[in-house]
């Protein structure tokens, strides 16, 4: 089975962000690049985690820019989002939600949440990917619980 190199960058983008620690000064960004998470997000009785915020791009930034988001909570992380970004230097709305199935510790409740504004490359190989960061934040949030 052939899996397509857009595939590959965005399952490889979501690893990376499934495993990456919250290390980075809050709000950091360049050249006209930010993203924010608002100070919560819903967590459903169907399984899903929804989280919310701006983000603004230049429109000079590559092509490829992703919206990621990674969810932690008493020792369970969750990675999910990927939704390509547009970048005209306006300020946007995004909202990005991921699936509990492999991360069912996660409840209603505090939680620390980190976004970024990021870009993979493919180098030579279809194995080597490289991640660029434009903007990211990290922030404590609440998860409301959303009934359906």
């Amino acid at each position: 089975m052939r899996i397509s190199p857009r595939r590959l960058m965005v399952t490889a983008l979501s690893a990376l962000a499934a495993a990456t620690v919250f290390s980075s000064p809050a709000g950091a960004g360049a050249f006209g690049n930010e993203i924010a998470v608002l100070p919560y997000g819903h967590i459903s009785d169907e399984g899903t985690v929804t989280l919310y915020g701006t983000y603004r791009c230049d429109p000079v930034s590559p092509h490829g820019v992703q919206i990621q988001a990674t969810l932690a909570q008493d020792g369970t992380r969750l990675g999910f989002g990927g939704e390509e970004a547009v970048c005209d230097g306006n300020q946007r709305k995004w909202s990005a939600t991921g699936s509990l199935k492999w991360a069912q510790g996660i409840q209603p409740g505090p939680a620390g949440a980190e976004v970024r504004l990021q870009r993979a490359t493919l180098g030579s190989s279809p194995f080597n990917v490289r991640v660029s960061y434009l903007a990211e934040q990290h922030r404590n949030i609440v998860l409301k619980p959303v009934h359906h």
